[in-house]
């Protein structure tokens, strides 16, 4: 019992006398100070008195898919920020290769008594996934937001950059660049990102009177590895630009064109999306579509905010607008490519 006031203590910067005030239920204590004491006790991994069990921890899960995509740091750190400012704690949940399962995440942050759960990408963005562990959720009424495309009956209220706008910007920068033949990277046909971005794609080629066979869009995942395969696949079919659903897809397909022998932006155009950390000092430097990410981040925890405080709030998609960033790996299509 001492180890554990002493470290509790250290943790908050208060007394262990003022610990065991909190733990024991005496008054004495201001409000923020017992919160922040059971936030300490959740994040030490200490079990709250039985008489405190009742009561959810200031803990908020962040679930992300991965780490690797630079977007998803970049996401973590605009949400911890937000939620440290509502006096919440992040509990940063990443999903590896054979590692812990989204689901057994949830397990997880359920047995904490967290507060509420926030998910940047996920199992719900693809249609033929399980969702089941969303429906618990649910079930328990547990506030959840979640950022970027889902799928419709999931009743969580969502937050998301509109996909088919963004590929119609990148299609119509192509465009004005002289490109005829334009291949898309895309994830896999149950994600819905992917199927509003090819929305959007097949909207502006419709538009404008140009072809978007389905040889010129490939099915990848969502590594460099995978764009650079789904980009030399593309350029078997002659296309002489190429649309990436994410950076790193983007950075794949580089590579691809250079491996075919050829240049960026001199035979082949690139343009990725999101405009992760680094985008801009890659070689050629990357022309990508931007995802708001500050604004994104900050719409989803004032969400999620008026959820534990009780409000009532639509599962209504909130779209946010990107935005075309143009950099080196864009260019005028050749008169021989085109």
């Amino acid at each position: 019992m001492s180890r554990r006031l002493a470290e509790v203590a250290t943790k908050v910067g208060v007394s262990e006398a003022t610990v065991s005030r909190v733990l024991n239920g005496k008054p004495g204590v201001s409000e923020a100070t017992r919160a922040a004491v059971l936030t300490a006790l959740d994040v030490l991994g200490y079990e709250r008195p039985t008489k405190l069990r009742g009561e959810r921890a200031r803990l908020v899960g962040l679930v992300l898919p991965e780490l690797q995509n630079p977007i998803f740091p970049a996401f973590a750190d605009v949400i911890g920020g937000a939620l440290a400012q509502q006096g919440f704690t992040p509990v940063l949940c990443t999903q590896t290769a054979g590692g812990i399962s989204e689901a057994d995440y949830i397990e997880l942050l359920l047995q904490q008594r967290v507060s509420g759960v926030v998910f940047a990408g996920g199992l719900y963005a693809q249609r033929d996934a399980s969702h089941d562990h969303y429906r618990r959720l649910a079930e328990r009424n547990l506030p959840t937001v979640l950022i970027n495309a889902s799928i419709d009956t999931l009743p969580f209220p969502r937050v998301a950059c509109d996909d088919a706008a963004a590929a119609e910007q990148a299609m119509a920068h192509l465009h004005s660049l002289g490109h005829t033949r334009i291949g898309l990277v895309l994830g896999l046909p149950d994600h819905v990102p992917s199927e509003r971005k090819l929305a959007g794609a097949r909207a502006f080629a419709a538009r404008v009177g140009l072809s978007l066979p389905d040889n010129r869009i490939a099915r990848s995942l969502y590594s460099l590895e995978s764009g650079q395969a789904a980009a030399t696949r593309l350029l078997g079919v002659g296309v002489t630009g190429i649309i990436c659903a994410s950076d790193p897809l983007a950075l794949g397909a580089i590579r691809a064109v250079r491996r075919a022998g050829l240049s960026v932006p001199g035979d082949i155009s690139v343009v990725g999306y999101d405009d992760s950390a680094l985008m801009s000092c890659t070689d050629p430097p990357l022309t990508t579509v931007r995802q708001p990410i500050e604004s994104m981040g900050r719409a989803a925890i004032d969400l999620l905010g008026g959820l534990i405080a009780g409000a009532t709030l639509s599962s209504d998609e909130l779209l946010f607008e990107p935005e075309l960033v143009v950099r080196g790996s864009t260019g005028t299509a050749t008169s021989v490519a085109s």
